[in-house]
């Protein structure tokens, strides 16, 4: 078994304990909380690099470091900071709905999220000058 399914079957696995810890505790009426969500979300982190990239010793799958690979990045890089944005816009609406006034933290990052593409592209360009 390579390395690439070995490290997905592992985190899959882990993933599936953490949700299921989850849904026990919703079910049993317990605050799920910050460390509930951001383990989640970690663990499909280091799930998703292990199932796309694959290894050079195995040679089995693109290489990040490889052209194609580096296009792949760049690409979803750019896909998902768009729906970032897009999520942002709709959480700062239905903030608005909800309560009536607009969540100032969520209107400050959304404005971040909306310079921060210009402005690092500004600054990538400026180095090549």
């Amino acid at each position: 078994m390579n390395t690439r399914l070995m490290g997905g079957l592992i985190i899959g696995l882990a993933i599936l304990v953490v949700v299921g810890f989850t849904i026990y505790k919703i079910m049993t009426g317990h605050e799920v909380g910050f460390g509930e969500i951001s383990t989640i979300s970690i663990l499909l982190m280091l799930f998703f690099p292990a199932i796309t990239w694959g290894g050079e010793k195995e040679k089995d799958g693109i290489l990040q470091n490889e052209e194609l690979g580096i296009k792949i990045s760049e690409q979803s890089s750019k896909i998902s900071y768009y729906i970032l944005v897009i999520v942002l816009l709709i959480a700062v609406f239905i903030d608005y709905s909800m309560n009536g006034t607009y969540n100032l933290l969520l209107v400050v990052i959304l404005g971040i999220a909306m310079v921060l593409l210009p402005l690092v592209q500004f600054i990538v360009s400026r180095r090549y000058q």
